[in-house]
């Protein structure tokens, strides 16, 4: 192994800083116990919106919940797994302020290269709509 010059050497050390600083920052994340945070507010328009998540390992689930001030409720739940490729699956539904109900469903996966999704959509007249994309970072 050659041996750098000092002045080298010292200009390494600090631009290393910052990675070795970020890795701790990793190992501090992974080894942090399960956490989870809640949070409700207004909307601007006299409705409410209130949210969910928790985290436990590499796992993250989240709840929304909005309901406009007619009457309108949209409630969708997801689910995350991180990785070298973050998986995610979301579900997601409504009611309008007439009654009229949707709902869907959207399923993703992005690598440091590419990802895809694919979901489906039914209206309030009960029809599917189906839907799959993908894309290159």
């Amino acid at each position: 192994m050659n041996a750098l010059p000092r002045k080298e050497f010292g200009m390494l050390s600090k631009a290393k800083l910052p990675v070795l600083c970020l890795g701790a920052m990793v190992v501090w994340s992974i080894a942090s116990p399960a956490s989870a945070e809640e949070w409700k507010r207004p909307t601007v328009h006299g409705g409410e919106l209130s949210r969910s998540v928790s985290r436990d390992g590499n796992v993250y689930t989240g709840s929304t919940t909005r309901t406009g001030p007619n009457g309108g409720t949209y409630t969708s739940n997801s689910t995350c797994v991180g990785g070298v490729v973050d998986r995610c699956s979301r579900s997601y539904s409504g009611t309008g302020p007439n009654g009229q109900t949707f709902s869907g469903q959207r399923y993703s996966a992005a690598g440091p290269f590419r990802g895809r999704s694919a979901g489906s959509f039914t209206g309030p007249n009960g029809n599917t709509v189906y839907g799959f994309r993908r894309w290159r970072r």
